[in-house]
């Protein structure tokens, strides 16, 4: 798996590269996020077409500041070079059939509708259309997403270019080359924020039951999480160094440790999280209903 991070000038090279038109289909917190981002790296409002029914007060608030032209149907109002679906996979096909006529090998879409199929896509729009398949996450709405990304047979390496810097306005992105990988993805990294959001939940619940006022508890377990999410980041020791700099033989972290990694125990548990996660995902995109 090929990994980038987004670095300056990335996102504005995206922008450069985008001489055409842009359609984003879908407003909701994930386009939203999308579009902030390329809006800061350069993308200019008057290349940007927003296809939303019923926009939300902060989807009105940014295409009213940015003067972005916003349309509850676009798809008299091509070409472009850039289709982006940002809806929820259960309405993808009723929304994306009237788009046909807009899709074609000059324009790419990408599409961040999860369990949708890049086979499933192609069925839906015009033949050789070039199709990017992406499992973002919840951290892009603050640009510290992970979006691993998956190309169409066919894509351009121009397009495959387009298509990662796009969304390196949101974070950092990697690329997978077997589909089939999106089920484990999607487990990992796309519902990979609520696992830790329970464990920040746990943690002040547990701080509670050991004697701290439930503000305390929850502001210790949200900083600690957060904290120590950074120091992962930006270490450049694995995670398994990192827990044992932190670890005096005989200490409080060892007492906590040796119950959280008896047999069975979290790593058992995060592996059945995440395979039953997988499963999931997987049963979805065959039922074609996610």
């Amino acid at each position: 798996m090929a990994t980038q991070k987004a670095q300056n000038g990335m996102e504005e090279d995206a922008m450069k590269r985008l001489d055409g038109r842009l359609l984003l289909v879908g407003a909701g917190k994930m386009g939203l996020a999308l579009l902030e981002g390329w809006l800061k790296q350069g993308l200019r409002p008057s290349q940007t077409i927003i296809q939303e029914p019923a926009p939300s007060p902060q989807a009105h608030a940014l295409i009213e500041a940015h003067r972005i032209t916003a349309l509850t149907d676009a798809k008299s109002s091509g070409p472009f070079q850039v289709v982006v679906l940002a809806i929820k996979p259960q309405i993808l096909p009723e929304v994306v059939s009237p788009l046909h006529p807009l899709t074609g090998p000059q324009t790419l879409v990408i599409s961040i509708a999860a369990g949708i199929t890049t086979g499933r896509l192609a069925q839906l729009l015009a033949p050789d259309t070039p199709i990017v398949r992406v499992m973002p996450n919840t951290p892009a709405a603050i640009g510290a997403g992970m979006s691993v990304l998956f190309a169409a047979e066919g894509v351009s390496m121009a397009n495959r270019q387009l298509a990662a810097e796009l969304l390196s306005a949101v974070g950092e992105t990697a690329w997978i080359d077997d589909e089939a990988q999106m089920d484990a993805v999607t487990a990992v990294s796309g519902s990979g924020p609520a696992y830790v959001f329970l464990l920040a939940e746990y943690l002040a619940q547990a701080g509670e039951t050991a004697g701290l006022a439930p503000d305390l508890a929850q502001r210790l377990a949200n900083a600690t999480i957060s904290g120590a999410g950074e120091l992962l980041k930006r270490s450049s020791l694995t995670p398994a160094q990192l827990r044992e700099n932190v670890t005096s033989p005989g200490g409080t972290t060892a007492a906590a440790l040796a119950v959280l990694m008896a047999e069975p125990g979290l790593r058992d548990i995060v592996e059945k999280a995440v395979l039953a996660a997988a499963k999931r995902s997987k049963e979805l995109a065959e039922n074609g209903t996610s």
